[in-house]
């Protein structure tokens, strides 16, 4: 059965999306900044945009992750570590790494493979990262 909103642990849901926010923040332009300009095929120099979409969008987007994340852990009675990285694991690979490789591949990616691996590592790495908040702080 599905839980309600009311019934979520809003403090564990803004630790792990920040914690999954500030990832993203730090994957693309520290951790991997060079190899994720060359799978776009741009120059690292390049990709410094502060238009505010660069930062409202992947913020919401976590945010959403997070949120739907932490609904279902609840639903699924998901009380341990263990389970959480299991959890993290199977929708991780199932939903985020995949959805993300299949959006890589398309005219306008020249290095659809390297995109996919930096961009689906960043996800399974947050997902973890939050399940793992979520049960901690549930």
């Amino acid at each position: 059965m599905l839980t309600s909103f009311s019934s979520l642990s809003w403090l564990g849901i803004a630790a792990a999306f920040a914690v999954y926010f500030v990832l993203g923040g730090l994957w693309f332009t520290v951790f991997f900044k060079r190899p994720y300009a060359y799978s776009l095929g741009k120059d690292a120099a390049t990709l410094q945009n502060s238009a505010p979409i660069f930062i409202i969008g992947p913020a919401a987007c976590s945010l959403v992750i997070t949120v739907t994340t932490a609904l279902l852990i609840q639903s699924l009675d998901i009380t341990t570590i263990g389970a959480a990285i299991v959890f993290a694991l199977v929708i991780g690979t199932g939903y985020l790494v995949a959805n993300t490789v299949n959006i890589a591949i398309n005219p306008n990616i020249p290095r659809p493979m390297l995109y996919g691996a930096i961009s689906g590592a960043f996800h399974l790495t947050g997902i973890t990262l939050a399940s793992i908040i979520l049960v901690a702080m549930g």
